[in-house]
């Protein structure tokens, strides 16, 4: 199996570094961080990576928003968020634009890794 490729969106270096940790035991690469939409949008051209975990809130345009943009210009982009948020309000509208995966914050590291599994199978 190839090294899959993950970039991380998200305001929190704490929360980044934490799931850079937890993927990179487990055969990931991280290979792009971000600390917003814009930046992630920017980084995802320049990368291209296979999966993007992408927070909800965050400053500027928050992650639902961002991977709209992202979904339009690859729609066959692997998204996975992560929200403090996890209540059907958030769960709808991350299903709405067309997402599948949405886990809550704090992450339980079984999750986040079941969770890339499903995503890179797809």
């Amino acid at each position: 199996m190839s090294e899959v490729t993950i970039m991380v969106v998200d305001d929190s270096p704490f929360a980044a570094k934490q799931i850079q940790d937890s993927v990179e035991e487990n055969g990931y690469k991280v290979i792009g961080y971000a600390k917003n939409g814009e930046d992630g949008i920017r980084l995802y051209e320049e990368i291209n990576p296979d999966i993007v975990i992408l927070d909800i809130i965050m400053p500027g345009i928050d992650g639902l928003e961002t991977a709209e943009i992202l979904m339009q210009k690859n729609p066959d982009i692997k998204i996975l968020m992560l929200s403090s948020l996890c209540d059907s309000g958030t769960l709808e509208e991350v299903k709405k634009i067309g997402l599948k995966y949405l886990i809550p914050k704090p992450w339980e590291d079984d999750v986040l890794l079941a969770t890339l599994e499903l995503l890179r199978k797809q």
